[in-house]
C-alpha cells in the first residue's frame, strides 16, 4: 500500500516511520509512505499557507489553494487513492473503518493545522473527514500516524503473526482479554491458574469471558451493538456474578452497566 500525507511538518511523519511496526512494514516493502508539504506550493515570497478566518475569531485557517496544489501532487503519486481529511469534527475512526481502508490501493491523508482548513478545499478535494477521538490536537499529524499504524497492522506481511491482528480489541466487536507473561508471581499477584493449566478449551473460554466482561465494564456501548450468542450471554452472566461476589460477598447487589 502507498500512503501520502499532506502536512506542513513532513519531518514529524518521517521520524516516526523509522520505528516499530511501521518501520518493519516499510522495510519489508509492505507499506510506502511519502509526504507533501503545502508550503512548497505557496506562491508568495513568504510561502504563506494560512490567513485570518472570515467572520472573525481567534487563530488562523489553512488556505485552500496551497492545499489544492499539494493534493494534486499527492494524487498523481497515488492514483485512485482515498482522500481523507483528519479533523476533530470528522466521523469516528473504528477498527471496521481501518479494515476498509486497508483494502484500498492507496490513501492520501490531509493533516490540518491551526483552527482548521478552508471548507471549500475539504468539500472539493477530499472524500471524507475522520477523527481519532473526541479531543482536540494541535494538528492532524498524530491522527494521520494513528491511521497509518492501524492500517499497516492489517496488511499481509507486516506482523510476524497474522493472528495478532485478528485477535486484537475491536476486531470482533469486543475489547481484548488480559495478557500475562513470566514470572508466574509478581508483587504478590499470580497469573490466573487457567492460563497455566494447559487446557486449551478452558483457556479459550476464559479469554472470551474476560473479553465480554471488560467490554461490559469499560465499553458497554459496544455490547449494545452486538447480538450475543447463548454461550456468550452465559459467560457474561458468570463474569458479572463473579464481580458481584468479589465486591459484595454473599449479600450480592448486582452491578449496574459500566460499573467496575
Amino acid at each position: 500500500m502507498k500512503i501520502v500525507v499532506v502536512t506542513l511538518f513532513p519531518e514529524f511523519i518521517e521520524q516516526v516511520l523509522k520505528f516499530g511496526v511501521l518501520g518493519r512494514a516499510i522495510e519489508r516493502g509492505v507499506l510506502s509512505v511519502e509526504t507533501v508539504n503545502p508550503r512548497l506550493f505557496a506562491t508568495d515570497v513568504h510561502k504563506t499557507v494560512d490567513d485570518r478566518p472570515y467572520g472573525g475569531g481567534p487563530g488562523m485557517v489553512l488556505k485552500a489553494e496551497p492545499l489544492r496544489r499539494a493534493m494534486v501532487d499527492a494524487a498523481q503519486r497515488v492514483p485512485a487513492a482515498r482522500r481523507i481529511y483528519l479533523a476533530a469534527d470528522g466521523a469516528p475512526v473504528t477498527q471496521r473503518k481501518i479494515a476498509e481502508l486497508a483494502g484500498m490501493a492507496g490513501l492520501v491523508l490531509v493533516a490540518g493545522r491551526y483552527e482548521g482548513v478552508d471548507e471549500r478545499f475539504v468539500e472539493a478535494y477530499t472524500d471524507e473527514s475522520m477523527s481519532v477521538g473526541d479531543l482536540v490536537l494541535s494538528g492532524g499529524e498524530l491522527p494521520a500516524l494513528t491511521v497509518i499504524d492501524a492500517v499497516s497492522r492489517l496488511l499481509p506481511g507486516t506482523l510476524g503473526c497474522a493472528e495478532s491482528a485478528e485477535q486484537e480489541s475491536f476486531t470482533t466487536g469486543l475489547l481484548d482479554w488480559p495478557h500475562y507473561t513470566r514470572p508466574e508471581a509478581w508483587e504478590g499477584r499470580e497469573v490466573p491458574a487457567v492460563l497455566l493449566s494447559g487446557n486449551h478449551a478452558a483457556i479459550v473460554r476464559w479469554r472470551l469471558k474476560q473479553s465480554l466482561g471488560r467490554t461490559w465494564t469499560r465499553r458497554p456501548d459496544l455490547l449494545r451493538q452486538r447480538e450475543l450468542s447463548r454461550e456468550e450471554r452465559r459467560l457474561l452472566d458468570e463474569y458479572q456474578a463473579e464481580q458481584d461476589a468479589t465486591r459484595y460477598g454473599s449479600g450480592t447487589q448486582p452491578l449496574r452497566e459500566g460499573e467496575t
